[in-house]
């Protein structure tokens, strides 16, 4: 793994007295880091020294035991103001009712079945990107660190002097609609509408919007770290490339006054108050941190023959199992592309399997779901639970020709799992479902006439 510094010996800009001003990135991902945004602030060939320069204090976070395999193995060092045990104090329990964690079935509730909800509207309270989190599904059980829970964000609220760290997931964060910019121990990150971000496990961050309002998806990860898909045949190159992962630079708030900390832990959630910034790392190196990928540099792939190769082309980022091959989460794109393949259903086949799909639309149109899938929306099929093309998708794809086309306009995505997603109490009877989303397949006819040619010579009709 290559080590990257930010390091330079140019002079620093003007600043605030307590704000550091340098933002910026470094590219690569699973790298070991360097960074500092005063200079000298990082020890060179140790990590904690008896006494570190601008009387910062070093400090470890672990991403991973002590003992897991070097390929497995993540750590970071911090030079902080303060040491972390200064930004918790005593804690209070508090609600966060639409925000649940697996295991969380509901009696009465049916999670079997083909689901589709519109854009979750906005609340007419104020509610920033913590409170305004809405759980659609859970998955496993976050005490045993199995499975996920996919959440909707709505704010239309910065988080300004309150701060949040989940101790039981790292977070995937899909944007829909509005700018976020992300404040974290390990620097600034800005994010918008066709990039994602994860935000390792145990670190703190506040989130202020960029504009009025700010809508998206969330993926809760119990389990392992998101990584890299294996390539197998297809090389080192394409899909998505490590270069184009972006992480921080450091970054730091030296800020005295009245600030929040909250904490969800064991799917409960702990609020603490405490005297001053707790994002005061001015200096970090190591290879647990947060990085944000721009899903516009997907360099997709597929056939040039014919047939449609499975969806696991278009994987992003793989949250491993103990089972080789089976993850706990795929995050899966579905980005615009050439679809060039010759006598060919082109649109993805129907199809049941042991995975469960929870897909988002970011913007655009689905080509297996030309209508009613809405930006912003959701769908769920879950394991073993057959789902495929919508009637005109179906029709328009059986008689099209063979010349290439490309689909524009068009940006999904899929939080998949090996484990059944549970409906919450909020997407079953809050969300906004659309009851008459299985009749997307209504007007698909029998066919079969007992001759090899099929009864394919009627036109299209309306179901």
């Amino acid at each position: 793994m290559n080590e990257i510094s930010s390091k330079s010996n140019a002079p620093l800009p003007n600043r605030t007295p307590g704000t550091a001003t340098q933002i910026g990135y470094m590219p690569g991902f699973g790298n070991d880091f360097e960074t500092e945004a005063l200079p000298g602030a990082l020890p060179v060939g140790r990590n904690s020294p008896r006494r570190c320069a601008y009387g910062l204090y070093a400090e470890q976070l672990s991403g991973s035991p002590f003992t897991a395999p070097y390929a497995t193995l993540e750590r970071s060092w911090m030079y902080r103001i303060r040491p972390s045990v200064k930004h918790v104090r005593r804690f209070s329990k508090i609600e966060m009712p639409y925000w649940k964690s697996a295991p969380n079935i509901v009696r009465d509730v049916i999670s079997l079945g083909q689901y589709r909800w519109d854009p979750t509207p906005f609340p007419t309270q104020q509610v920033t990107f913590v409170t305004g989190m809405r759980s659609i599904t859970t998955a496993g059980d976050v005490g045993t660190q199995v499975g996920l829970a996919t959440h909707v964000y709505l704010a239309n609220q910065s988080m300004r002097d309150e701060y949040f760290y989940n101790a039981d997931a790292e977070l995937l964060v899909v944007p829909q609609q509005g700018r976020l910019a992300i404040f974290t121990e390990f620097g600034k990150i800005d994010l918008e509408p066709l990039e994602i971000c994860i935000l390792p496990r145990g670190m703190l961050f506040k989130v202020d919007l960029l504009d009025d309002a700010a809508r998206g998806f969330v993926c809760e990860n119990y389990g392992a770290k998101f990584t890299l898909p294996g390539r197998g045949p297809i090389g080192a190159n394409c899909m998505a490339n490590p270069r184009d992962f972006k992480t921080p630079v450091a970054w730091f708030e030296d800020r005295d006054g009245s600030c929040g900390v909250t904490v969800k832990w064991c799917g409960e959630f702990h609020r603490t108050e405490i005297d001053h910034s707790p994002l005061d790392v001015v200096a970090w190196h190591g290879n647990y941190a947060p990085y944000k990928y721009d899903l516009r540099h997907f360099a997709a792939v597929g056939s040039i023959t014919f047939d449609h190769p499975d969806p696991s082309i278009f994987t992003v980022l793989t949250a491993p199992t103990a089972e080789d091959g089976t993850a706990n989460i795929d995050f899966v794109i579905f980005p615009p592309r050439w679809l060039p393949q010759e006598d060919t259903f082109r649109p993805p086949w129907y199809h049941k399997n042991i995975m469960s799909e929870l897909m988002g639309n970011i913007h655009g149109q689905y080509d297996a779901k030309p209508q009613g899938f809405k930006p912003g929306g959701i769908s769920l099929h879950n394991c073993m639970l057959p789902h495929g093309p919508d009637y005109d998708a179906f029709e328009n794809a059986s008689s099209s020709n063979d010349d290439p086309v490309y689909l524009d306009n068009t940006m999904s995505f899929m939080f998949e799992t090996r484990y059944p997603q549970m409906v919450t109490d909020f997407a079953a009877n809050q969300a906004v479902l659309q009851d008459d989303y299985v009749d997307c397949w209504e007007g698909l006819q029998k066919r079969f006439d007992g001759t090899p040619e099929g009864n394919w010579s009627e036109s299209k009709q309306e179901p």
